[in-house]
């Protein structure tokens, strides 16, 4: 492709379907799709650039500790280094498995035959082998525990992106709770006063009891809402405590005070190219898989021709362990073999058979893979659609119950309406209030989806 070409955007509307039938073609194209290396063309690497460190973008320097500690301790994520150190140490295995092996050896012996005085006997000596891989079988088993080691990568890449997106849910949600938390507040503080006011009006005989015990339910209810609140904003920090690798109880200190929720720039969405899917660790692991299975699909053609080994050693033979380095004998041989599969009841066959039926398996893997990549992305993409249009008109029912119910407040204080009317805005006001924060919360959260489903989160 054209370096000159200018990269699609997500908000083109046709950039989705491109991009789903490109990937789906190399989905279910006869061969193996193309492996990505370690190193690609530096367009790629560019344009996944925008999306390594995407929480930054939210402008919130707490949650940025957070992701930073989490991809740092995060007990998932030392797993996944882990399973990656141990691939990487049997690639080397399979790699040290095409060079020939040295080995020194020595010996003594003591022996006494037909009463003859006892003699001594000395070794010293080199051994060496070799299996030279005339059909390739070891080298294929090279590259299937490369390609291994790779998709091992790309899957602690995987994890890391869940991770990253799994903290910055939680602290959108904890933010959320706590914008919810302090509406509640205000509102019980508002009920409490039309409580006040409507105990007055009763004494002076103006309203009867029924009126106060409708405030004073009105209030209870509202109070009721804020320990549960309270409790989610508790279960939230302790989610994000043990995300990064810490107590339950670690983060409630830092996280006590509460701040707004996190938004990205409006347009932020749209500045991603559309080809960046392809760089999802997961996507690139499944390829990853299809590369490695055919290298065992050669492996296991390799095993049904002959194989052949060298082997020699050279040493040294000797009376007394001081004549090693004088007058002792020197002994060498060398040994060519030469091994021929006549009959195994069709166990080799059977054996490639299995390998082409797994590498089938790793084919379809990798279009389900794609499918659901391209799913998460347009999923996130038409959340975010549909909960900013709704925030929109949230925003204007607030502002509106607002004054309605400064208007209801005013006029039951001169005696123009009943309390049902005030109650009824109240309840309004307060849901109104409350389904504002949770759409912005939302929001925020379709971001962190997108940018996951994207495969953000990793360099």
């Amino acid at each position: 492709m054209p370096t000159t070409t200018t990269p699609s955007r997500l908000s083109h509307p046709g950039c989705l379907g491109a991009l789903a039938l490109a990937l789906a073609l190399g989905a279910c194209a006869a061969g193996s799709p193309p492996v990505p290396q370690a190193a690609t063309t530096s367009a790629a690497s560019s344009a996944a650039n925008p999306l390594a460190q995407w929480w930054q973008r939210f402008n919130d320097p707490l949650l940025g500790t957070l992701v930073a500690q989490a991809l740092q301790a995060n007990t998932s994520i030392r797993s996944a280094q882990a399973a990656l150190q141990q691939s990487r140490a049997l690639r080397d295995v399979s790699a040290a498995g095409l060079l020939p092996t040295l080995s020194a050896s020595g010996s003594a012996q003591r022996g006494r035959a037909n009463g003859q005085d006892a003699s001594n006997s000395f070794r010293a000596g080199l051994d060496a082998s070799w299996e030279p891989d005339i059909f390739g079988g070891q080298r294929s088993g090279l590259n299937a525990a490369e390609a291994d080691a790779q998709a091992l990568q790309a899957t602690l890449a995987d994890v890391q992106v869940s991770v990253a997106a799994e903290v910055a849910l939680a602290y959108v949600q904890l933010r959320g709770q706590q914008a919810q938390l302090a509406i509640a507040r205000n509102n019980f503080k508002s009920q409490q006063e039309t409580l006040q006011i409507t105990d007055w009006r009763a004494q002076a005989g103006l309203v009867t009891s029924l009126e106060v015990e409708q405030a004073r339910t009105a209030s209870e209810q509202t109070s009721a809402q804020i320990p549960v609140l309270e409790a989610g904003i508790a279960k939230t920090s302790h989610s994000l405590a043990v995300l990064t690798g810490q107590r339950p109880e670690a983060l409630l200190a830092q996280l006590q005070q509460a701040r707004p929720i996190p938004q990205p720039s409006a347009d932020l969405a749209l500045d991603i190219p559309a080809q960046t899917l392809r760089q999802r660790p997961d996507v690139r692991a499944a390829e990853l898989c299809i590369s490695a299975a055919l290298s065992r699909v050669s492996v296991a053609d390799a095993a049904r021709y002959p194989g052949f080994a060298i082997g020699g050693s050279l040493g040294l033979n000797a009376l007394t362990l001081g004549a090693l380095g004088n007058s002792a004998a020197l002994v060498s041989n060398l040994l060519a073999s030469l091994s021929i599969p006549l009959f195994d009841g069709g166990a080799r066959r059977a054996q490639v058979l299995a390998q082409e039926a797994a590498l089938e398996q790793a084919r379809a893997n990798y279009q389900t893979v794609v499918l659901g990549a391209l799913q998460d992305v347009a999923d996130a993409l038409a959340a975010l659609s549909g909960d900013r249009s709704r925030l929109t008109h949230l925003q204007g029912a607030a502002a509106a119950a607002a004054n309605a119910d400064l208007l209801a407040q005013q006029r039951y204080s001169s005696g123009l309406i009943d309390f049902q009317t005030v109650l009824q805005t109240q309840r309004t006001l307060l849901t109104a209030q409350d389904s504002v924060a949770s759409s912005t919360a939302d929001i925020s959260a379709d971001h962190v989806r997108l940018y996951k489903a994207l495969g953000g989160g990793w360099n």
